[in-house]
């Protein structure tokens, strides 16, 4: 079920993405806004449903930004995080994502100190890339199956980030976020998830996030704490106020998808799907209550993950990667015949 509205016509759209959003009836006063970036293959109802965002909006009360890519973007649906025309301040989709968040706060009464954002394998990366180019405008991130900013300039170079091939030091991936805008006062708070599964999104892109993040905060590569969390281990990078500033949630034999817990009881999102996966563990949930706009989930006692994503591939470079070789070429020769890989 579509559960969202359409954003409408919206000025400065250089990167030509449409927008779909979520506001609950019982909205009272200034709202947080939480932006939700789907991944390859998906669109932003499919993305909500999987994911539980809009019911988990009404029963705490926070806006939802959803911008959507087009197939005249790319053949794939996926976000062109990869792109140096979309992924500078200023230009491309990052533009167009940062004018709809604009749109939202002339058409709503959205608080401007409580906007986030998230999202899952190309929407990760795409989140990756709002968090560095706009640092000012969200106080908090949360990336799935993502990759860190600056990881590639074309769609060969994606190819290698997502494989881990492509990483560097903690100074120089911090050093591409903070050359990414001439922001230099506090930084957003990041949250981090990967499957260990993942052969779409291998887990060291996970580590590469948190090192560029934890730089940026001027944290040690150590982390101030580790536990477990529904059997899925957690590392906590904390601020000298004890905040939690970075946070890596490890799911334990999941692949590539979103993290779920689904149904409908408090702590619970979601459906199973494809790419959705059931670990036990709400990510919708746990990122909306390190957002501090939803409680913190009570974890449920620690089950298997679902090792297999489904086939239909989401992945985070300029088509949706699945490892399979085959679906590779298939998208490679779909991104031929677009003009996006030569």
């Amino acid at each position: 079920m579509d559960r969202l509205t359409d954003l409408g016509p919206f000025a400065n759209n250089p990167g030509h993405l449409t927008g779909r959003y979520h506001v609950p009836e019982t909205a009272k006063g200034s709202m947080p806004l939480v932006v939700v970036l789907h991944g390859c293959t998906q669109n932003a109802a499919v993305y909500d449903q999987g994911s539980g965002w809009s019911a988990l909006a009404d029963r705490h009360g926070f806006a939802l930004l959803f911008p959507e890519q087009s197939r005249d973007n790319n053949p794939m649906l996926c976000f062109n995080w990869f792109s140096a025309n979309h992924s500078q301040r200023g230009m491309g989709e990052a533009a167009s994502i940062r004018a709809m968040i604009d749109a939202m706060r002339r058409t709503h009464d959205i608080d401007p100190d409580r906007i986030f954002v998230t999202g899952l394998s190309a929407g990760g990366a795409m989140a990756s890339v709002m968090l560095a180019t706009y640092p000012e405008t969200f106080a908090a991130g949360a990336i799935i199956a993502g990759v860190a900013y600056g990881c590639a300039s074309g769609v060969a170079e994606a190819f290698e980030c997502m494989n881990g091939r492509t990483r560097g030091g903690a100074r120089e991936l911090g050093d591409r976020i903070r050359r990414a805008s001439p922001h230099r006062g506090t930084w957003p708070r990041i949250q981090v998830w990967q499957g260990n599964a993942d052969r779409t999104v291998v887990a060291s892109n996970a580590d590469a996030i948190v090192l560029q993040w934890t730089d940026v905060h001027g944290l040690p590569p150590q982390p101030s704490r580790n536990d477990i969390v529904a059997g899925h281990p957690r590392r906590a990078w904390t601020g000298a106020d004890g905040k939690v500033l970075v946070e890596h949630y490890e799911l334990e034999g999941m692949a590539h998808g979103v993290p779920l817990d689904p149904g409908t009881a408090e702590g619970q999102s979601g459906e199973v799907g494809a790419h959705m996966l059931d670990v036990g563990l709400s990510s919708t949930d746990t990122i909306a209550a390190f957002f501090g706009i939803a409680p913190e989930p009570q974890a449920s006692p620690a089950r298997p993950a679902t090792v297999k994503a489904p086939a239909a591939p989401v992945g985070g470079a300029g088509a949706g990667l699945s490892a399979a070789s085959g679906v590779q070429k298939t998208i490679e020769e779909a991104l031929r015949s677009a003009g996006l890989l030569k």
